[in-house]
């Protein structure tokens, strides 16, 4: 059979929660599917020239000789899907999401291949649940022929294709444009359904009036841009779009509803004398209000050099800030309406907490943002690690059960997307936890790379390079952790301590550990030995009997046995202060 290659247009579509509606209810679930397929696709298809060539469960692949015939056929396909579930339980919708693209393709036969199918496949992915998303090269076929309001997502990174894409979606789930609103116009109620926080940063305005100044100004602003698109778990609004915005007047309410954004983040330079001044603060557009400010002071000697702290300081703090504003909204609403980006939030809230009423909540939370979509890496990592936290602390009632979930979860993960730098750092702190210090020390490189500006990936290279016996490297990585993130979480003190101690610094590990507010009993047998070490005997029978206040069965031999020592004289080090200050051996 000889091939042939022809420029096309690909609709793609599939289900939303297909896997879930299986599983609850197989049956009912195909026989809905196959009462759409004939009562609203086929017959729109048809009516819009075009032809269906491919059929895989809960998806379907369509070929148009037309952009503009493509594009409405999805609008009015979304429609009327819309109108078929009214009045249906929301568990029992079908929902769809549709990617659109013009392409080269393969033909053999009735079927096709080829990047041109790929990357509508890759678009529909992209699409919030009953929404539509275009390819660059559809949206300029369909220009202004079709009176739809376009909004401009940006340049996005897109599986198994080098280069990113740039994508449109279409209003309001292919509702026409509301009359008086401008091309890129999102309506507001669409930002409630995203799955993960959008944020845009505006152009940093010069207020110097010196020429010099500007180019800081963008290149300030550009970097910041690049930096924040390395964090999974933020959509940034691309460069292109968010220039427009230049030298006008901020008006946030009018940008939200425009981009579709929760989070605004603008600036200004201002030049005086030999010092530049950069302030910066993010506004949350929902009540337009500030959620945090920051000015940075700095001597004009090195600008480049200034550029890259500003925009570190700046980069390193604002998704911890979105994310603190984000659990304030997600208190807000009750479980049932949480989207997966959310149940996901609240699942690392619980976790963190530490507790076995939390750690379940935590799973039960994670997975129903896994439920809500299979294919969210982010969610099947933290889920895996959350297991990990029951499996070392013993909440789980079956732990065999507990460590294969753990770890089929965390491959799943990896599988899904290997350049999500949080799938990395989990699965590093998951091999320390293991001792498997080899593997962790490759999860852990590639978490730096692919996100320097973390700092639970920063900290955690000190911790993982106090664990190799290079404490006072771990010391200097746990500082820049703090200094690139100075609401950092408290626990931070206690890995500077251990540093501290590994290294044979036990005054400033004291220091350390004292910041805690509420040391645990392993915390207090870091102070014992540190203590026993500077010939406290006083503090350290304190401390130790702290220990064996909370933890009566405590013996050294156990709890060394959890700690990960690469040099057998780190571990020596260690058991011989904690005998020193008394504790059992």
């Amino acid at each position: 059979m000889n091939s042939e290659r022809r420029l096309t247009t690909i609709l793609a579509a599939d289900v939303v929660g297909y896997s879930r509606m299986m599983g609850e209810d197989e049956a009912g679930t195909l026989a809905a599917l196959k009462q759409r397929r004939n009562d609203v696709l086929a017959p729109l298809v048809k009516q819009h020239g075009g032809r269906i060539f491919k059929l895989m469960g809960d998806g379907v692949l369509v070929e148009f000789p037309s952009v503009v015939n493509a594009v409405q056929c999805a609008v009015e396909v979304q429609k009327s899907m819309l109108a078929a579930n009214a009045g249906q339980p929301a568990d029992r919708q079908i929902v769809l999401r549709i990617g659109v693209n013009l392409g080269d393709v393969i033909v053999e036969g009735g079927d096709l291949y080829g990047d041109g199918v790929n990357l509508a496949a890759r678009l529909e992915g992209l699409a919030e649940p009953g929404g539509i998303c275009l390819s660059d090269t559809a949206h300029q076929h369909v220009g202004n022929k079709l009176q739809l309001a376009f909004r401009d997502m940006g340049e996005q990174s897109v599986k198994n294709f080098a280069k990113s894409v740039r994508v449109y979606s279409i209003a309001g789930a292919g509702s026409p444009a509301v009359p008086g609103t401008a091309p890129g116009t999102l309506h507001a109620e669409s930002l409630s359904g995203r799955d993960k926080p959008a944020i845009v940063v505006l152009p940093f305005a010069n207020m110097s009036g010196d020429a010099e100044q500007e180019f800081f100004a963008d290149g300030l602003t550009e970097d910041i841009l690049t930096e924040l698109s390395r964090f999974r778990d933020l959509l940034v609004i691309s460069r292109n779009t968010s220039s427009r915005y230049k030298g006008k007047p901020v008006d946030v309410k009018k940008i939200a509803r425009e981009l579709g954004v929760h989070y605004l983040v603008e600036g200004s330079v201002r030049k005086a004398g030999n010092r530049v001044r950069v302030n910066v603060q993010l506004i949350d557009t929902e009540g337009d209000r500030h959620i945090w400010a920051e000015r940075y002071d700095r001597d004009l000697s090195d600008i480049f050099a200034i550029q890259d702290e500003i925009t570190t300081s700046i980069v390193a703090t604002l998704p911890g800030r979105v994310e603190a504003a984000m659990r304030d909204r997600v208190a807000k609403k009750p479980t049932e309406s949480m989207a997966a980006y959310e149940c996901v939030l609240a699942g690392k809230l619980h976790h963190h907490r530490s507790s076995p009423e939390d750690n379940g909540t935590a799973l039960r939370l994670l997975e129903r943002a896994i439920e809500l979509d299979p294919n969210y890496a982010h969610a099947h990592a933290w889920y895996g690690c959350t297991l990990g936290q029951s499996w070392v602390n013993g909440f789980a009632k079956d732990r065999d059960a507990a460590w294969n979930t753990m770890t089929s979860e965390l491959a799943t993960a990896l599988k899904l997307d290997d350049n999500d730098s949080d799938v990395h750092r989990i699965l590093a702190a998951i091999n320390v936890n293991m001792h498997k210090l080899d593997k962790a020390e490759y999860h852990q490189d590639r978490a730096l790379v692919l996100n320097p500006n973390d700092d639970l990936i920063v900290v955690q290279q000190g911790e993982l390079l106090t664990w190799l016996g290079q404490a006072d490297d771990g010391v200097e990585w746990i500082r820049k952790a703090m200094r690139l993130n100075p609401y950092h979480p408290e626990r931070f003190w206690s890995h500077l301590g251990r540093a501290y101690f590994t290294g044979r610094h036990y005054p400033e590990a004291v220091e350390a550990l004292k910041k805690l507010s509420a040391p645990d009993h392993f915390q207090h047998a870091f102070l014992a030995a540190c203590h026993a070490e500077l010939g406290d005997e006083k503090q350290a029978k304190a401390h130790t009997a702290e220990v064996l206040k909370r933890q009566p069965s405590f013996t050294v031999s156990k709890y060394l046995a959890t700690l990960p020592y690469k040099r057998p004289e780190d571990a020596a080090h260690h058991r011989d202060a904690l005998l020193k200050a008394g504790l059992p051996a």
